[in-house]
C-alpha cells in the first residue's frame, strides 16, 4: 500500500505543478469532471487513495497524520458518490469561475500535500 500511496502522492503533487505552470490547462481537465461519469471516477479515486493512505500509515513518518488524511479522503470519497450530478456540476462550476489565480492557489496548496505526503511515505 505504501507504494500505491506514494504514487498518488507524486500524481498530487504533478498536478500542483501543473497548475502553477499553466492553470489554464488545470482548468481544462477539470471540463473533464463535468460529465457524469467522472463523478464516479472521482469517488473511487479519493476512496482508493484515503485506503492507501490509511493502511500505508504504520510504516510512515508520520502514522497519525495519515491515518487522519487517510479517513477524511476516504470519507469525501464515500460522500462524493452520494453527490447529485448538478450539485457535483455546481461544485466544479463554481472552483473553474474563480479564474487562474484561485487555480494557482489551489495548486500551490496541492504540491505541498503532495510533496509532504510523499516524504512521509519514504522510509
Amino acid at each position: 500500500m505504501t507504494v500505491i500511496a506514494f504514487v498518488f502522492s507524486v500524481v498530487v503533487a504533478a498536478l500542483g505543478v501543473l497548475g502553477l505552470v499553466s492553470p489554464t490547462k488545470l482548468l481544462r481537465l477539470e471540463e473533464y469532471f463535468r460529465k457524469p461519469p467522472a463523478r464516479y471516477v472521482a469517488s473511487v479515486t479519493r476512496l482508493l487513495m484515503g485506503a492507501a493512505l490509511f493502511f500505508a500509515a504504520p510504516a510512515s513518518r508520520a502514522p497519525g497524520v495519515l491515518r487522519t488524511l487517510g479517513v477524511l479522503i476516504f470519507v469525501a470519497g464515500v460522500i462524493t458518490l452520494f453527490f447529485g450530478p448538478e450539485r457535483f456540476r455546481g461544485l466544479v462550476d463554481w472552483w473553474s469561475a474563480h479564474g487562474p489565480r484561485f487555480a494557482r492557489i489551489w495548486a500551490a496548496l496541492a504540491l505541498v500535500l503532495g510533496v509532504l505526503l510523499a516524504y512521509a511515505l519514504v522510509p
